[in-house]
């Protein structure tokens, strides 16, 4: 019998009695306020709601679900997640993606890339010890090439990988140079609006606008969404890590990522440069704003460690230090 014979007519009002069903795993792969996409085992795409009021669940979780109608189901249960990425500020935090492996920035040359987002999310990731890639996109135009590259230089010392290319004028080499980093990998997408994230999925996922209309048509429920988070499956020939074919998650572009989340233990640890120093301050709980005897200081002093790094660290400390209603 058909999924969609077993449950003709059970409407999403007998929700709550589906106590006596049987939950299905599932992969949340598209999210927008609270409305979902899930993945069941055998490749059905549903649209999905969360039980009772609260919606804690993003992209990439694994989740348990009832089946509520032929095309409808109740999330019921999220799985223990790798990790959680999110952003936040004084009165609201969003939920990016869960069990991400890597986090991709996408830059431009032009328009000017913000210094300040990408210091943002280069301290998210650290924080949740997922890595980071910085791709530097629209190298075929020359005009601010160079400035770019210097504003970049910081990062490259730091030991982040930074990939230039050009995915319009050369899509070829573009792929070539980010097959080997996605392959198996779930990855996340993000950026300022004008980056560029958009040719870049075209590049890297065959028929993405055919899946993201059918995405958006089960997410919509009548109403118009412009903007949503979805996640696509990498092509299968790009092989898999430990059995793992790769995922790519798309968020819609934004100007501020917020951090007001991260603890201040979290922040210093999340600053590279700063962790060898930490042992150098003479007070134990050393904020690394003012005190005396602050190894961190002091190489911000000697440039072992780039003023505006520092700058960020203390406007990060001072966000995280406000009171927060969620």
């Amino acid at each position: 019998m058909s999924r969609t014979s077993r449950h003709r007519g059970a409407g999403s009002a007998n929700a709550g009695t589906n106590a006596g069903k049987s939950a299905e795993p599932a992969l949340i792969i598209a999210a927008h306020g609270r409305h979902y996409v899930v993945e069941l085992a055998d490749g059905t795409r549903m649209h999905a709601f969360p039980r009772g009021k609260k919606s804690d669940s993003a992209v990439g979780d694994h989740v348990s679900v009832e089946l509520a109608a032929a095309d409808q189901c109740v999330i019921t249960r999220v799985q223990a997640r790798k990790n959680l990425l999110h952003r936040s500020d004084q009165f609201k935090s969003k939920l990016l993606a869960a069990n991400i492996d890597q986090v991709i920035i996408v830059l431009a040359t032009e328009p000017g890339f913000s210094e300040d987002l990408l210091g943002r999310a280069l301290v998210s990731a650290e924080a949740l010890e997922i890595r980071p890639l910085i791709v530097l996109n629209k190298t075929d135009l020359p005009e601010r090439l160079e400035e770019a590259r210097r504003r970049l230089a910081l990062y490259r010392e730091l030991g982040y990988d930074t990939l230039e290319l050009s995915v319009r004028a050369d899509p070829d080499q573009a792929l070539g140079a980010l097959q080997p980093r996605l392959a198996g990998l779930s990855s996340i997408l993000i950026g300022q609006s004008g980056m560029g994230k958009s040719s870049l999925l075209n590049l890297l996922i065959p028929g993405v606008d055919a899946q993201t209309r059918e995405i958006s048509a089960k997410l919509d429920s009548g109403k118009h969404t412009t903007t949503f988070t979805r996640l696509y499956h990498l092509p299968a020939d790009w092989g898999t890590v430990d059995g793992r074919q790769g995922a790519l998650i798309d968020s819609p572009g934004f100007q501020e990522f917020g951090l007001y989340h991260l603890s201040e233990g979290m922040l210093e640890r999340a600053f590279p440069e700063f962790r060898p120093r930490l042992t150098e301050c003479r007070f134990y709980n050393c904020h690394h704003t003012n005190e005396p005897g602050c190894g961190v200081l002091a190489a911000v002093a000697s440039g072992a460690i780039a003023e505006r790094r520092h700058q960020l660290y203390a406007q990060l400390l001072h966000e995280s230090s406000q009171q927060k209603p969620w």
